[in-house]
C-alpha cells in the first residue's frame, strides 16, 4: 500500500494529464475538417442594393436660411448747385422727416459788362443762384460732409440720413437658388426670443451675400454654407414698420416656393441632378439595371418631384451608384444634399 501510494498513484496522475493534454493540442491544431468541409470561409449572404418604390407624396418646398437682420442704407443728400455752403440747418445725429432742409448752397455768375451804341459800358450784377439740399427720407443724420462758406460742386455729398427701418438678408447657395425659380415675393421671418414670426415683404434675390451673415438651416433647407456649397447671392426682404427688431439679430428666414400635392417622387438621393433634369437607375423584375432621364419639379431638400419618365410603382436604386458616403454627421446626403 505504501508503495502505490508513493510510486503508482503520482505515475498515474502524470499519464491522465498527458493523455488531456495531447488530446486538446490535437483539438486545437489537427481538427479535421467535417464533412468534407475543407476549412475555406463561405459568404452565408447576398449584399442587396437598398431600393425605393416610386409613390405619390405632397412635396412642400419651403426654403429655411439662417439671416441676419440689418438696418436699411443711409441715404445720400447731394449738392444740387456748384457754389458755397451758406448755411448749415441741421447737426449730425438730428432727426429729420423727408424734405427737411439740411443746407443752403449759393453761387455768383459773373455777367459781361453791356456796351451800348455810343461806347457807354454798364457794369451788370452777377447772376445769384440758391438751392436748399433736403433730406430724402426721414430719419437720422449720421453723416455731415460740409461746413459753412466750403465750395461744393454739383453731386458732392452734403449729408446722409438713416431711415429707422431694417430689413432681413440671408445668403443663398446654388441648389437654394435652383429651388427658387419662381422667386416669391413674400417670406416669413422668426427671430429667437424676440416677436412672433411676421411677413416679411418685398423679397428679392440678387448681389452677394454678406459676410457676416449664416448659411442655410435645418427644417427645409437645403445646404449651409459650410456644406460645400459657395453662397453667391442673398435674399433680402424688408421688415414691417410696426415690428420692434434691432441690427445684427439673428433669424430664420422661410422662403415658400411652391407646393405639390399627389404628385410622383423620389428621394434626391436616389437622382443624379437636383433641378430641371436627372438620371435615376431603374431596376427591372429580373433585377437588371438601367439608367434613366426623367423630368423633376420642385424638391424640399430631401424628396424631388418626377414630373416625367417615372412610373407609379417603378423601383429605382436609392442610391446613386458610385455617389460619395454621407457624411460622418448623417447629414450630407450623396448629391451633397443636407438634410438636417
Amino acid at each position: 500500500m505504501r508503495i502505490a501510494k508513493t510510486w503508482v498513484f503520482p505515475i498515474l496522475r502524470i499519464l491522465i494529464f498527458v493523455v488531456i493534454a495531447a488530446a486538446l493540442v490535437k483539438i486545437a491544431f489537427f481538427a479535421t475538417p467535417a464533412g468534407g468541409d475543407d476549412g475555406a470561409a463561405v459568404p452565408t449572404g447576398d449584399i442587396v442594393e437598398p431600393q425605393f418604390v416610386v409613390a405619390k407624396a405632397t412635396i412642400t418646398n419651403d426654403v429655411v436660411v439662417d439671416a441676419t437682420v440689418e438696418a436699411d442704407a443711409p441715404s445720400a443728400a447731394p449738392a444740387t448747385l456748384a457754389g458755397t455752403v451758406t448755411d448749415v440747418v441741421v447737426s449730425k445725429g438730428q432727426a429729420v422727416a423727408a424734405g427737411d432742409r439740411l443746407a443752403v448752397l449759393r453761387s455768383e455768375t459773373p455777367q459781361d459788362p453791356l456796351v451800348a451804341a455810343d461806347g457807354t459800358v454798364t457794369e451788370r450784377k452777377p447772376l445769384i443762384k440758391t438751392a436748399v439740399v433736403t433730406a430724402p427720407v426721414a430719419g437720422t443724420v449720421v453723416e455731415l460732409s460740409v461746413i459753412k462758406d466750403q465750395l461744393t460742386a454739383v453731386g458732392d455729398p452734403v449729408a446722409k440720413v438713416a431711415p429707422p427701418t431694417f430689413h432681413v438678408t440671408a445668403p443663398l447657395a446654388a441648389d437654394q437658388l435652383y429651388r427658387l425659380v419662381s422667386r416669391p415675393t413674400e417670406g416669413t421671418v422668426a427671430i429667437t426670443g424676440g416677436p412672433a414670426p411676421f411677413a416679411c415683404t418685398g423679397l428679392a434675390v440678387g448681389g452677394v451675400a454678406s459676410s457676416g451673415s449664416g448659411g442655410a438651416a435645418s427644417d427645409g433647407a437645403s445646404a449651409p454654407s459650410d456644406s460645400g456649397s459657395a453662397a453667391t447671392q442673398s435674399a433680402t426682404c424688408a421688415v414691417p414698420g410696426d415690428v420692434t427688431v434691432f441690427s445684427g439679430l439673428a433669424a430664420k428666414l422661410t422662403i415658400p416656393a411652391g407646393v405639390a400635392t399627389d404628385v410622383l417622387a423620389v428621394p434626391l438621393t436616389a437622382v443624379e441632378g437636383a433641378a430641371g433634369k436627372g438620371v435615376v437607375t431603374v431596376v427591372a423584375a429580373d433585377g437588371s439595371q438601367e439608367k434613366r432621364d426623367i423630368d423633376l419639379g420642385i424638391n424640399d431638400g430631401t424628396t424631388v418631384e418626377v414630373v416625367s419618365g417615372l412610373a407609379e410603382g417603378d423601383a429605382v436604386l436609392e442610391f446613386v451608384p458610385g455617389a460619395p458616403a454621407a457624411s460622418a454627421d448623417g447629414c450630407t446626403g450623396p448629391n451633397g444634399e443636407v438634410f438636417c
